[in-house]
């Protein structure tokens, strides 16, 4: 237990670094390091919050498993944490019956990095960014609406999609605090990841959000996140740091929302599309169609891994009994973001 309570706390001392004293007009900023090897495993895992039902007790099971094998560094949720609305404030039971007693594996007891999807706006969406729920269980670090985990391999830029949703902010039910006015927030929020993704000099760029940008199973695109944070996404953009050239390139975008698992390839950019929303409830033979090209989709309950460093990338999509439904590679050079 020694090493787990030990990577728990320099992950919790280094978010209450980033919250003391943030930088004007910037992402908050987690640092986690890679392995010494320079190798990363992670966990990628969306809408789950059942209180075990609708198969997520048998999909923490597997995820436990895998990340065993694999040695995870951390976790990230794609949103929809609890269902159906939230929590209702830090000491609400739910958490624990939807969180800390599902995931208990020895090797889920790292950090989970987390962003908020829509039914966690219904309720009290504060309360799941509180300090206070990181007394109830301390892997749970939804530290920000939006915020960068910085692993030097990569940089995971946590984003929050709520709010470009108009039929869900025109909706009295969602908790829109620290977010109204709308317009402001997300001009502000574009620019700062625009201004990240620019800064940034991770070979691996991977952003995360709840809702799909390009998606074939029931909720299918999103328009807001089509029109607005699409074209961030695809933009390669060179900028001059001090030492060198570096191409502004993002490599994927991790979502939830769809209750599916599904890879997507752009047709006009590098980037990879991947659903991980298979946590719990799935929506079996729920599809729609996309202009982009859908390299696998399965309608059922799972989860995705992640395994990087410098110049891989292995990705692999398990279904709800640990079988592999697909993998995706990518390779690049250390001189690949260099021109």
């Amino acid at each position: 237990m020694a090493p787990v309570v030990a990577i728990l706390l320099a992950a919790v001392v280094a978010v209450a670094a980033s919250l003391l004293a943030p930088a004007a007009a910037e992402l908050t900023r987690v640092e986690h390091p890679p392995k010494s090897e320079g190798s990363l495993s992670i966990l990628a895992v969306g809408d789950w919050g059942r209180r075990g039902q609708f198969n997520q007790t048998l999909v923490a099971e597997q995820m436990g498993v895998v990340g065993e094998k694999l040695d995870i560094d951390f976790v990230i949720s794609t949103g929809d944490n609890i269902y159906d609305d939230g929590i209702a404030n830090t000491s609400d039971p739910l958490f624990k019956e939807c969180f800390t007693n599902i995931y208990t594996a020895q090797s889920l007891q790292k950090p989970w990095y987390i962003v908020l999807g829509n039914h966690d706006y219904t309720g009290n969406a504060l309360a799941q960014q509180d300090p206070a729920i990181r007394e109830v269980d301390s892997r749970y670090l939804a530290i920000a609406k939006s915020f960068i985990v910085n692993s030097e391999i990569a940089d995971f830029f946590l984003v929050d999609t709520s709010p470009f949703y108009l039929k869900y902010w025109n909706s009295s039910k969602y908790d829109w605090r620290n977010v109204a006015p709308r317009d402001t927030y997300i001009e502000t929020l574009l620019k700062d990841l625009d201004d990240a993704l620019t800064q940034s000099e991770a070979p691996w760029k991977i952003v995360v959000g709840h809702h799909p940008i390009s998606s074939g199973c029931e909720h299918g695109n999103t328009t807001e996140l089509q029109q607005l944070l699409r074209p961030i996404l695809e933009a390669c953009i060179l900028s001059m740091t001090s030492s060198s050239l570096l191409a502004r390139g993002v490599d994927m975008y991790v979502n939830g929302h769809d209750h599916c698992l599904q890879h997507i390839s752009s047709r006009n950019s590098p980037v990879q599309f991947m659903t991980s929303g298979g946590g719990s409830k799935a929506w079996a033979g729920k599809f729609k169609t996309t202009s982009d090209k859908i390299e696998f989709i399965y309608d059922g309950q799972g989860f995705v891994s992640m395994q990087l460093s410098k110049t891989e990338a292995h990705l692999v999509f398990y279904d709800v009994a640990g079988n592999v439904l697909h993998t995706y590679d990518s390779t690049k050079t250390e001189e690949d973001d260099e021109h």
